[in-house]
């Protein structure tokens, strides 16, 4: 069973709106701290958001403070990302990551990865 599946990736308009799901399999999910990361072509992975495992600690890339939100849902097993304001920058495929115990920037710390869902920004 793949432990983490996004959704909710598409094509925007520059200044539009996107929310991501990430729905994991992964149990207890409430001892998962979570995060998304992107990459663009070209370039190497970006860390974009993480959330603890209560949803009370929150992290954000530089690139994206104060446009995106992350939030998560141990009922439904799903974190989200909200994305506002977006730029053809934030053009990328993004990644849903999963890390027991705690959020946070490195990616090396994570241990589950979803497939990846494709955010097209056009100018």
């Amino acid at each position: 069973q793949v432990p983490l599946v996004e959704s909710g990736g598409g094509l925007v308009q520059a200044g539009g709106s996107l929310r991501l799901s990430c729905a994991a399999s992964l149990r207890p999910f409430s001892t998962y701290g979570m995060g998304w990361f992107r990459q663009a072509p070209g370039k190497e992975r970006e860390f974009v958001a993480a959330i603890n495992l209560s949803g009370a600690n929150l992290y954000y890339g530089d690139s994206v403070k104060g446009r995106f939100t992350i939030s998560r849902d141990n009922a439904k097993n799903t974190v989200y990302l909200q994305m506002s304001s977006l730029k053809p920058e934030d053009t990328a495929v993004y990644y849903c990551a999963a890390r027991p115990y705690s959020g946070g920037s490195d990616s090396s710390q994570y241990r589950y990865w979803g497939q990846g869902t494709q955010v097209t920004v056009s100018s």
